[in-house]
C-alpha cells in the first residue's frame, strides 16, 4: 500500500472508531453507574491506537468523550468529560506509541503495550482530577483515586484485558491488519 492509501485508510479508521466510542455508550442505557464498569468509550480508543497508530489513537482519545458529552450530554463537560479527555488520549497514545515499537505483533506485545497504557491513562485522569479539583477548591483524596481509577472500572478493566487481545489476534489471523503505518 502507498503511503497516501495508509492514510486515508487510518483516517477513515480513525473516524469509525470515534463514531463507536460515541454509540457504544448507549448499552449501559445512559446509567453512568454501568458505563463506570464497563467504560464501553475506551475500548474502541484503544483499538484506533493499535490498529492506526499513536497520533490518531490520541485525536480519537481527547475527542470522543467532549464530541459524546456536547452530543448527549454525557459525560458532562467539567469535570468528567475533560478529566477523560486526557485520559483517553493517553490511552490512545500510549498503546499506539508502545506496540508499534514491537517487531513481533503477538499476544505479549499487545499485553506489553495495553497494560502501561491503561496504568499512565489512570494516572493522567488523577492528575488531572487533582488539578481541576484543586482550581475548584477542593480535594481530590487517594480513595476518590483509588475508587474512580481502580475499584469502580474492575469489571472494564478485565472485558480490556479479554478481549482486545482476543479481537486484535482474530484481526492478524483473517489477514486484515497492516503495520507499516506505524512508525
Amino acid at each position: 500500500m502507498n503511503r497516501n492509501h495508509v492514510q486515508i485508510q487510518n483516517m477513515v479508521l480513525a473516524a469509525m472508531f470515534l463514531a463507536i466510542g460515541i454509540i457504544l455508550p448507549t448499552i449501559t442505557g445512559g446509567i453512568p453507574q454501568i458505563g463506570n464498569l464497563l467504560l464501553p468509550m475506551h475500548i474502541p480508543v484503544l483499538f484506533c491506537g493499535l490498529i492506526c497508530g499513536w497520533q490518531y489513537g490520541l485525536i480519537v482519545g481527547f475527542i470522543t468523550p467532549l464530541l459524546r458529552g456536547a452530543i448527549f450530554g454525557m459525560p458532562m463537560f467539567y469535570p468528567t468529560g475533560l478529566a477523560m479527555a486526557f485520559e483517553l488520549a493517553t490511552y490512545g497514545s500510549v498503546i499506539g506509541f508502545l506496540y508499534a515499537r514491537f517487531r513481533k505483533k503477538n499476544v505479549a506485545s499487545i499485553y506489553m503495550s495495553l497494560i502501561p497504557a491503561m496504568i499512565i491513562g489512570r494516572v493522567v485522569w488523577g492528575v488531572v482530577r487533582v488539578i481541576m479539583m484543586g482550581v475548584g477548591g477542593s480535594a481530590f483524596t487517594w480513595q476518590m483515586f483509588i475508587a474512580g481509577a481502580l475499584l469502580n472500572a474492575i469489571p472494564g478493566i478485565i472485558l480490556q484485558l479479554v478481549l482486545i487481545p482476543a479481537v486484535m489476534v482474530a484481526l492478524q489471523r483473517a489477514g486484515v491488519l497492516h503495520y507499516q503505518n506505524q512508525a
